[in-house]
């Protein structure tokens, strides 16, 4: 059970209602966790905004996922294991590449980099060494793509903080942490 509301339809004022409604149009549904950041509908829309920025740009999709799986399992998130296991599968990933990506790495050199970094970034909070940022611009990342995965770190850190501090039930296939927490 959360620790924290989780914001239902019948519950919802019109502004939140109005925020499920937009979700629901493009998930198809509205995650828990989403329904926890309604509490606040002004942490919800700042949430929305940042995803959407993040959505765009150069970044490749499946490695935003790689990035998230890797982020939510370093972190501890079952939830955001579980949500991005679910999501990175629809979008492609093999078993095992989000094996590898849960565990740091993942099977393409150039996604490995870019994990490899936003790991560092969320362990050191930021404090990269010339070598790492050099390590992610030699497998192939502009300086666009480096400010994108610093800021798939930052929302996604969000999202395993709100995940933990809240225990929100689980609302995608249940994904067990590769590590103990």
């Amino acid at each position: 059970m959360s620790r924290i509301n989780l914001v239902t339809n019948e519950q919802a004022n019109t502004e939140q209602q109005q925020l499920f409604s937009a979700i629901t149009s493009q998930l198809g549904m509205v995650p828990n966790f989403l329904k926890v950041f309604a509490n606040s509908p002004a942490a919800l829309k700042a949430f929305l905004g940042l995803h959407s920025i993040a959505g765009e740009g150069s970044l490749e999709p499946l490695t935003k996922e790689r990035i998230a799986l890797a982020l939510a399992e370093q972190n501890a998130c079952q939830y955001c294991v579980s949500a991005h296991t679910a999501i990175g599968s629809k979008a492609g990933l093999s078993g095992a590449e989000m094996d590898a990506n849960r565990a740091g790495t993942s099977q393409d050199a150039k996604a490995a980099a870019a994990v490899k970094f936003a790991l560092a970034l969320a362990e050191h909070k930021g404090e990269v060494t010339s070598a790492e940022l050099l390590d992610v611009r030699n497998a192939g990342f502009n300086e666009s793509d480096i400010v994108e995965i610093i800021t798939h770190v930052g929302m996604n850190i969000l999202t395993n903080i709100l995940g933990k501090a809240s225990r929100v039930e689980i609302d995608f296939p249940k994904v067990q942490l590769q590590k103990a927490s």
